[in-house]
């Protein structure tokens, strides 16, 4: 099709800012409409409670975010970002206690989500031909013989030729489509009742010298006999950009605290004593966050025999995923730098397909865990007796691949790789060489023959020692 001279983006988060970015080479003019009015610094707004929140930024998500805007990273970097090898530099709590430190095939940014936004606006503001118009309300869609043409807002109307819907979980575009005679969309939903509560505070001055790590992870336990709730959490001690951290807990289906002398209550009954003397030493600079729209949405808008020419959807508005597994915003990105190699022969139904297949991978994998709960409901829970299998499996596999990839160099290549989006669960399953490591793997832990120790007391502070080498033998 025909794409003509002006596309408007419908919301200015990471994934219209990131749509944008795919847009502007192929238009005269690509208008940004934002309800919020955006700061020019990191700070919070309205339209995006979860930014209080740690947030992870994978590696599939920064290539695909310097692809659209280079040297995206320096400058995210140059901001305060923090680039850290997390098996390096986090003290990591899982089964029964802290895993070795040893070197990995896996690096990550570390910041805050108001950071990521910040320096992705700053991109989008170097583009000659983008523009964004702060306090506009969408209020619909104009449509001509199955093309999108123009976009409502209270502050009037817009000639369109291209749409983008990145306005996110809460989206109305699907339902200004069916008033406008296409089909309501089908919905997949597994909604875990995750909820998850976080607390920002200023690092000390002078860190400990115990403090050989800046990330602090505590998975939930696989303990069946008697315990606190708060064995069951996941824990982070986020660090970010300023010299700042976030305290986050978060759970399946359990309450958590809300206030700030519950935070703390519940905080000391983790699975280690770190992680709430970690926050004595801190200085607390919030209040507690909490937030419970976490549950993992698709609405199929691929499964349409003939969807809206003009008309593509990035983000959270087509697909929303548990934030727990931090794929939201690398989903974004790859979803618009895949909509930046379809622009030159747009065809709505290929996007779809191609944007199904790429969404997939992220989906199977919260899909993975989430099924796995009983609290869980929506349209992909499964029957009992296969829901109780997933839950029996699911936490004694990941450690299996967990302790894999401590002591074997592919398998830790493809956990990466799957952890960051850039290989499906199904495919590093698949793969004979992995195989042969996890096989490798049991068997040599039933004879105790472990290269790497792990299960470290988790009652006292995480061994600083560097096992790379003994890996490696």
């Amino acid at each position: 099709m025909e794409l003509g001279k002006t596309a408007v983006v419908l919301g200015g988060s990471a994934a219209g800012l990131c749509a944008a970015g795919a847009l502007a080479p192929h238009f005269e003019q690509v208008l940004v409409l934002e309800r919020d009015e955006l700061p020019a610094e990191a700070e919070h707004r309205r339209g995006v409670p979860q930014s209080k929140h740690p947030h992870f930024l994978l590696n599939s998500g920064r290539r695909a975010i310097g692809a659209l805007f280079p040297g995206f990273e320096d400058d995210l970097i140059a901001a305060g970002g923090l680039h850290l090898m997390p098996s390096m530099d986090a003290a990591y709590l899982d089964g029964p206690g802290w895993s070795a430190r040893k070197r990995s095939a896996m690096t990550m940014i570390y910041s805050s989500r108001i950071l990521i936004e910040r320096v992705l606006r700053d991109k989008v503001r170097e583009l000659a031909n983008v523009t964004i118009r702060e306090g506009v309300t969408v209020t619909g869609l104009t449509t001509l013989d199955g093309a999108i043409t123009g976009v409502d807002s209270d502050a009037g109307h817009l000639d369109a030729d291209f749409v983008v819907d990145a306005l996110g979980r809460g989206s109305s575009v699907g339902d200004w489509l069916t008033a406008a005679g296409w089909p309501k969309p089908q919905v997949r939903t597994l909604d875990a009742k995750v909820t998850y509560t976080s607390r920002w505070y200023d690092l000390p001055a002078d860190r400990p010298a115990s403090w050989w790590w800046q990330h602090l992870v505590i998975m939930p336990t696989q303990d069946k006999d008697k315990h606190p709730p708060e064995h069951e959490f996941l824990v982070n001690f986020f660090p970010i950009e300023g010299n700042r951290v976030i305290a986050c807990m978060g759970s399946w289906g359990l309450e958590m605290p809300r206030t700030t002398d519950a935070f703390a209550a519940s905080a000391a009954r983790v699975r280690t004593p770190l992680f709430a003397s970690a926050m004595d030493r801190c200085e607390p600079t919030s209040e507690v966050h909490l937030t419970r729209s976490t549950g993992n949405k698709w609405r199929r808008y691929d499964r349409w025999k003939t969807p809206p020419r003009g008309l593509a959807f990035i983000g959270d508005s087509i697909c929303a995923f548990n934030p727990f597994y931090a794929q939201g915003i690398s989903s974004a990105a790859g979803s618009a730098l895949l909509l930046r190699d379809h622009l030159d022969r747009f065809d709505a139904k290929r996007f779809l397909a191609a944007q199904r297949k790429l969404l997939n991978v992220p989906w199977r994998l919260a899909m993975a865990r989430d099924q796995g709960y009983a609290c869980a409901v929506g349209t992909e829970t499964l029957p009992e007796w296969q829901r109780r299998i997933v839950a029996a499996m699911s936490g004694p596999a990941f450690s299996l691949i967990v302790g894999a990839a401590r002591e074997d160099d592919v398998v830790d290549e493809h956990f990466a790789k799957v952890f960051n989006l850039d290989e499906s669960l199904g495919e590093m399953m698949r793969n004979p060489r992995v195989l042969a490591g996890l096989l490798r793997y049991r068997a040599r832990a039933a004879l105790g023959k472990h290269r790497v120790p792990f299960g470290f007391d988790p009652r006292v502070e995480p061994p600083a020692a560097d096992y790379s080498a003994v890996a490696t033998r």
